[in-house]
Order: structure tokens, then C-alpha cells, then sequence
């Protein structure tokens, strides 16, 4: 009876391990015998890519350090842990726990290894050190020039009209850029805080492109630059959060018509695609990217509204394009006065509504970023 039950706590302690999504594995040896793997649960199996059962420590964890940690844990029958970091397409990051097992003193020493993915931690972290010194970097700038022309205005300007208006005018100026630069991070940090949660709401996009192209028409009458927005019939509401969708549709067309020189044309078009790959196909020949993709697994059933903002302006170079996204990123030589963060910004959001972004452009020939967005069912 008692032989009964121990089979059967076997077998429910391994179908356990199976059922783990940390990868588990059993290496056995020591006193002089090469370290092997007895035993590798589905998780692990799946990132080894191996047979696991029977092969060499070194097949699966290939890291020396790794390997000399496990193996003075397996020969001194004591616990470990080492870090490390897998190279391939994606690097991975990971830290091994080894413990050893309780065994018969005639057999082999056995440990159980596991392993913790710390990529999305590690990346996390790296993001945040990363966005910490780009935010304090474009902060100390504006700062360091209001600094300098306090300073100016409490001595020898301070009787100087003429410069004493310039100098107020330019600290004016960078006031308005911090301001600007803290409202754009409190929307990010707003934005990625409800990441994860999908809006439920229907938005009438032809509507939301006019209210916004009637918002910023002092813009681009300042700047003599023409909207022009155009629906296609069949182009129905889409699940989404209107003022992020307003929010998004101004970051495109802002950037576009800044872009653009005097007396030019942004196109705005409102597009119907039965499905995702429809909905990503590039709208011209010539260079384009896709930024931001969703599960294709998740495709909307109902199919996409495609958001296409064409400018006239000088385009942007191949190795400029994989890196529009990120915080603060600007391409040499086309600031436009911008904060850095209204792409990354239009990133999240749609990211945000399950949908993709795209960007098609070429130096010379302008750009085209497209959004594209879930219909909403009906009824």
C-alpha cells in the first residue's frame, strides 16, 4: 500500500513540475561523474529546444559560469545561485536557483534547478534609469537658460528695456517648453498606467478628425499649411477612449504639419480594412516599418479603420525609423521644437486599443504614419 502511494505522490509531483511555467530541471552527478540532466518539465523543454532527459549539463546551460556554479553546488551537495544572460534575436536574462535534493548515500548527488526570466525586469529597470536621465537632461536645459537670464536680468539688464523684453521673452519661451515637456510625461505616465486595461467605448473617427483639424487651425494658418481630411464611405466607429484617440490624431497631424514647409498639404485618410493584414499593408512604395503590431492571434473579428497622416515634409532616413517611438528620440537635424515624446505617446495609446502603427518614408519624399484601430461591433 504504502509502495502504492509513493507512485502515485511521483506522479502527482511531477505532473506538478509540468504544469510550472518556470523552467525546472533535475541534474545529477558529482564524485567525479560529469553533471547530466535527469529530468526537464515542459517550460523547460520548450527553452532549451532539446531532449533534456539524459543529455550534458553544458547541452542546455552552455555559460561557464553557470556551468562551474552548478557543478560545485552538485559536488558539494550545497545551494547556489548565479545570474546570467542568453544571446540570440531577443537577449534574455535570467538567474538560477539550485538546491540540492535529499538522496541516497550511495547514489549519485542530485540539485533541482530553476530558472526566473528577469528580461522584462531587467528591461523595466533599464527603461527607467534610461527615462530618468533623458527627462532630467531635457529639463536642465530650459532650467540652465532661465538660470542665466535671471541672473543677466538682476545686474547690468535690469535698466536695459530694450533687453530687458528680449530676455523675458526667451525665458517665456522655455517656461512654456517645461511646461509642455511635464504635461506630455504626466499624460505617458497616465497612458501606461491603464496599458493593460482595453477602452469599451465607440469612437466616430471622421468627427474626431475634424474637431481636431478645426482645433488646430491656428497652427496652420500661422504656419500657411492645408488639412486636408478625407473619409471612405464604409468607415465605421471604433472601440477606443476618444480623448486618447483625439490625442493621438493631434500628436500625428501636429508633427505633420510642423514638418511640412509654407504653402504645403497634410493629407488626412480615413481608410476601411477587412482585416489585419489589409489593414497593414503600406500605402506607397518606398520605405516603411511597422512600429507597433498586434496579436495576430487576437485579430479584431469585426476588422480596422486605418488612420493615414501624409506629410510634405523632408522625409526621415532608413536608420532613423525602428527608433521614432522611443522617449525622447529626435532625428538630426529636424527638431521641430517638440518634446520627443508625442510619438511614444501615440505608441502606448494604440497599443492601449489593440492596434498597430505604421511608418512609410523615404528622404525627400515625405513621410506617412498610419494608425490602425479595431471596429467596434455593432449593435
Amino acid at each position: 500500500m504504502s509502495e502504492v502511494a509513493d507512485r502515485a505522490g511521483a506522479g502527482a509531483a511531477q505532473m506538478i513540475l509540468e504544469l510550472l511555467p518556470e523552467p525546472v530541471i533535475l541534474v545529477q552527478g558529482g564524485g567525479g561523474e560529469t553533471a547530466e540532466i535527469a529530468y526537464g518539465n515542459q517550460a523547460a523543454r520548450e527553452v532549451f529546444r532539446i531532449e533534456l532527459a539524459g543529455a550534458p549539463l553544458g547541452a542546455a546551460l552552455r555559460r561557464p559560469e553557470v556551468l562551474e556554479t552548478i557543478e560545485a553546488a552538485l559536488e558539494a551537495a550545497t545551494a547556489a545561485e548565479v545570474a546570467f544572460e542568453t544571446i540570440g534575436v531577443q537577449p534574455r536574462f535570467w538567474r538560477a536557483f539550485a538546491r540540492p535534493l535529499a538522496t541516497d548515500p550511495d547514489g549519485p548527488n542530485q540539485l533541482v534547478v530553476v530558472l526566473r526570466d528577469e528580461t522584462d525586469a531587467r528591461r523595466t529597470e533599464r527603461m527607467r534609469a534610461d527615462f530618468l536621465a533623458n527627462a532630467s537632461h531635457e529639463l536642465r536645459t530650459p532650467l540652465a537658460s532661465l538660470a542665466g537670464f535671471v541672473e543677466t536680468l538682476r545686474t547690468h539688464a535690469k535698466d536695459d528695456a530694450e533687453a530687458r523684453e528680449k530676455f523675458l521673452g526667451i525665458m517665456a519661451q522655455q517656461a512654456t517648453r517645461m511646461a509642455r515637456l511635464v504635461d506630455d510625461l504626466l499624460s505617458l505616465s497616465r497612458i501606461e498606467l491603464n496599458e493593460h486595461i482595453a477602452p469599451s467605448g465607440k469612437v466616430d473617427l471622421p468627427r474626431t478628425v475634424q474637431d481636431v483639424t478645426d482645433a488646430i487651425r491656428p497652427l496652420t494658418e500661422e504656419r500657411k499649411v492645408t488639412v486636408s481630411a478625407q473619409a471612405d464611405a464604409d468607415v465605421r466607429p471604433v472601440v477606443g477612449d476618444r480623448d486618447q484617440l483625439v490625442q493621438v490624431i493631434q500628436n500625428l497631424i501636429d508633427n505633420a504639419v510642423k514638418y511640412t514647409p509654407s504653402g504645403g498639404r497634410v493629407y488626412v485618410r480615413l481608410e476601411a480594412a477587412g482585416s489585419l493584414d489589409a489593414a497593414r499593408e503600406a500605402s506607397r512604395a518606398g520605405v516603411g516599418l511597422s512600429l507597433l503590431s498586434p496579436d495576430p492571434a487576437h485579430e479584431a473579428p469585426q476588422g480596422y479603420v486605418v488612420i493615414r497622416v501624409v506629410d510634405e515634409g523632408p522625409g526621415i532616413a532608413r536608420q532613423h525609423l525602428p527608433r521614432l517611438s522611443e522617449r525622447f528620440y529626435r532625428v538630426e537635424g529636424q527638431r521641430s521644437g517638440g518634446t520627443g515624446l508625442g510619438l511614444a505617446i501615440v505608441k502606448h495609446v494604440v497599443n492601449r486599443h489593440r492596434g498597430g502603427l505604421t511608418v512609410e518614408s523615404a528622404e525627400g519624399e515625405g513621410s506617412t504614419f498610419s494608425v490602425y484601430l479595431p471596429v467596434a461591433a455593432q449593435g
